[in-house]
């Protein structure tokens, strides 16, 4: 499967990728409070608001509960009563040219695979991943001699889109080009369905930003990840 040359997808709903997964595709994952959504904790810890105003907020705080934490993309750093617990500058990239296509040693990855996936996670540290992250679907793994040694699968759904993510390799099976396979295999299926692959990375990840734009996808927009963290708020003053 070569290029990509089919009606592309509105891209404004990547402006609040979660909040229009959360509304749209994955809607069976969502806790909804007024203008706030957050997947359910064990599957994503991703959040998202509406519009960045104090109603909505609030509104997260309600889902959330006091010393509860989300991750959100893009978003303006919340207002008094929330503490910023960490901010990570990053990028979201579409897919303009990529040449997808399966590939012969990729397998489907599901629940039962879910305690070597956590471990290459925690080796790899390619972000975030759940006990049930598995189940946004079209995960792919590599393995050698019996062991999970690379995987890459999606994420967030926007309506028209799917984001690849958590594409990793174990140390020892680096530089052979698993990733690159990975990405080209998962964004295969993405398309099959109709969809358009997107990603976000760290800005500072320079190796992994030059392997996507090798394989075809273009900046976007520059954004962030917020790790916020929403405070019980303080007792009225005495009057």
């Amino acid at each position: 499967m070569h290029g990509f040359s089919a009606e592309p997808p509105a891209d404004e709903v990547l402006d609040n990728p979660a909040r229009t997964a959360l509304s749209g595709p994955h809607h069976h994952f969502a806790e909804t409070a007024g203008r706030a959504s957050r997947y359910q904790p064990d599957v994503a810890p991703f959040a998202a608001v509406a519009d960045p105003d104090r109603p909505a907020w609030a509104d997260l705080a309600a889902l959330l509960g006091p010393g509860g934490t989300a991750v959100l993309i893009g978003t303006p750093p919340p207002p008094p009563g929330w503490t910023t617990v960490g901010r990570i500058d990053g990028v979201q990239m579409v897919d303009v040219a990529m040449d997808a296509g399966a590939d012969p040693e990729a397998v489907p990855l599901t629940a039962a695979d879910v305690p070597e996936m956590l471990d290459l996670v925690e080796r790899t540290k390619p972000g975030p991943f759940r006990p049930r992250t598995v189940e946004l679907g079209g995960y792919l793994g590599i393995r050698r001699g019996g062991a999970l040694v690379a995987m890459a699968g999606e994420r967030l759904r926007p309506p028209g889109w799917a984001e690849i993510s958590a594409v990793c390799t174990a140390p020892e099976a680096r530089g052979q080009g698993l990733a690159g396979r990975l990405v080209r295999a998962v964004a295969a299926g993405i398309r099959a369905r109709g969809e358009r692959p997107c990603l976000h990375a760290a800005a500072d990840n320079t190796n992994a930003l030059r392997l996507y734009e090798a394989l075809g996808f273009k900046l976007r927009r520059r954004t962030d990840f917020r790790l916020v963290r929403f405070d019980e708020p303080p007792p009225p003053p005495e009057c």
